[in-house]
């Protein structure tokens, strides 16, 4: 809360002076020092609540609301993968959306964004949305692929593909590491690396700061720079836990395996089949293809197609935003564009392919819950020459993270059961932090508070327990680490900065440290 200091007889409006008080004890007596919390009671506005209303002790629908000085921001509204209509939702319905003031987005991903149309069409919100130039460009046309290939009723869809362009003219577009002022709350944003776009969000309100990594990877591949560490130290740091205590193979190794998997399918007479999403890792997986093939002669008449309705629009999208790219890729754009691949053609639908002999196809969504990859699937599994390479993060309740545990059979959309009989080849590309990455950032920044989201209660719990060894002898670094559920709220005490307007006789000078200053203290809650 604000507080206003006024003194002396005629008080002149027109020369005041703004200074920045951490402690109401301060105002009158500047030298005072600052008292325990035991003896300062705590107001209610000094209270920081964080809660997750999604990824809280899970993966999907992110969306984290943050409630400090009256102010309330909403940290993505995305949907669960492996759920339906309003099923698949945030707990949303435990907030207000009217009282919400901002709502930033972290990146382009389903389970980030996914119920931002929505949010923004049927509900009372009224705040403003920001994400980066990049995210935006995709969300039109990745969401518009997931209106399309969503296997539910007209009745069950979120929204329609009206609403999703409607949205559009809703959501403004911040540049990375530009300052914004929305209603008191200061905030900008880092490259998180993940995917294009990807963006962590550092936000301040009233002098406590706080980073949501939304997801994020510290290791560069071959188009996206690693994660930034921010330069400024953050009270509380909101950070991503899907991989939990787990630390990633090499990315040589991983590409190899890849590469060599991919390779003995075809060379058995074989259709590879690699479930992905449209965008993100989808591009870093046809680089590596398109390099390969180059270097293989022997494989040149086996095609690879990248199948997806959103193919062209998504590379040329690509093509657009490669200075949000790693040095790497922008170097060689002055030479030839990398997104311009040799040996990989765009297939739109399954009416455009002969499926004669053995081929790679690329095709989305990901976690095969419908559209083309689903379709393909059921098509090949009976097949014992034809692979699935599974090259992403599995949301539990697909049938991707189902196949992992190679059953012997699969039902199939229409209710039939196959025997799953394909080889089935899980290899993770998925863009996340490890264990060594996360505790390094961690390490890096040294946040009093840490907050788990984002990953599931096991990985999430393994995680907690690992930092809290890590720092259990560390005299010098207290970090409390926290994994609230969904709808749980973890609720801190910060007293934040107090601005004060000294006016009257007060403004002649400004005062020093340590001087006493008297007069009538005006007080009122700004909130």
């Amino acid at each position: 809360s604000s507080t206003s200091l006024a003194g002396g007889r005629g008080t002149r409006l027109g020369f005041h002076r703004l200074l920045y008080i951490t402690e109401p004890a301060l105002l009158l007596k500047m030298s005072t020092r600052r008292r325990t919390e035991a003896f300062v009671p705590a107001e209610e506005s000094d209270q920081l609540l964080i809660r997750p209303l999604g990824a809280g002790q899970e993966v999907g629908r992110s969306c984290i609301v943050l409630e400090f000085k009256g102010r309330k921001i909403m940290l993505d509204c995305g949907i669960h993968p492996g759920l339906e209509g309003m099923d698949a939702l945030p707990y949303i319905d435990l907030i207000d959306p009217a009282e919400t003031d901002l709502l930033l987005i972290s990146h382009f991903h389903l389970d980030h964004c996914g119920a931002l149309p929505w949010f923004l069409q049927k509900t009372s919100f009224k705040g403003r949305t920001f994400m980066t130039h990049a995210t935006k460009a995709i969300y039109r046309w990745l969401l518009s692929d997931y209106v399309k290939v969503s296997n539910i009723s007209a009745d069950d869809m979120l929204y329609t593909e009206t609403d999703l362009e409607e949205s559009m003219e809703k959501i403004e577009t911040i540049n990375f590491h530009e300052v914004k002022e929305v209603a008191g709350i200061k905030f900008w944003c880092y490259h998180a690396g993940h995917v294009l776009g990807a963006a962590m969000f550092m936000i301040e309100i009233a002098g406590v700061k706080l980073l949501y990594t939304g997801d994020f990877s510290r290791q560069e591949d071959r188009h996206l720079m690693a994660a930034e560490i921010p330069n400024i130290k953050p009270d509380i740091l909101i950070i991503e836990s899907t991989y939990g205590t787990h630390i990633h193979e090499k990315r040589e190794e991983r590409e190899a395996r890849f590469c060599n998997t991919v390779h003995d399918i075809v060379n058995r007479g074989g259709r590879g089949l690699i479930p992905v999403f449209a965008l993100g890792r989808a591009q870093e997986l046809l680089l590596i293809l398109d390099e390969y093939w180059q270097n293989h002669p022997e494989l040149h008449e086996i095609p690879i197609y990248y199948a997806s309705s959103l193919a062209k629009k998504c590379m040329a999208v690509y093509q657009t935003y490669v200075n949000a790219m790693n040095d790497k890729i922008r170097k060689q754009i002055n030479i030839n564009n990398p997104f311009v691949f040799k040996h990989i053609s765009n297939l739109k639908s399954m009416d455009h392919f002969d499926d004669i002999g053995p081929s790679v196809v690329m095709a989305s969504p990901g976690m095969m819950q419908s559209g083309l990859s689903r379709e393909l699937f059921e098509s090949w599994c009976t097949d014992k020459r034809n692979g699935v390479i599974i090259a992403g993060y599995c949301v539990e309740g697909t049938l991707a993270k189902h196949i992992m545990s190679e059953p012997e059979e699969i039902t199939t959309m229409s209710g039939q059961k196959l025997p799953l009989k394909m080889s089935v080849d899980y290899i993770s590309f998925s863009a996340h932090t490890d264990y060594q990455q996360t505790s390094e950032f961690i390490r890096a920044l040294k946040p009093p508070h840490v907050i788990l989201v984002h990953g599931e209660q096991n990985e999430m719990a393994r995680l907690k327990a690992a930092l809290i060894r890590e720092y259990e002898d560390n005299d010098e670094v207290h970090i409390e680490v926290h994994n609230p559920r969904n709808t749980e709220a973890v609720t801190l005490n910060f007293r934040g900065e107090k601005l004060a307007k000294v006016m009257g006789s007060l403004a002649d000078k400004k005062p020093e440290q340590g001087q006493r200053v008297s007069g009538i203290l005006v007080k009122r809650n700004f909130n």
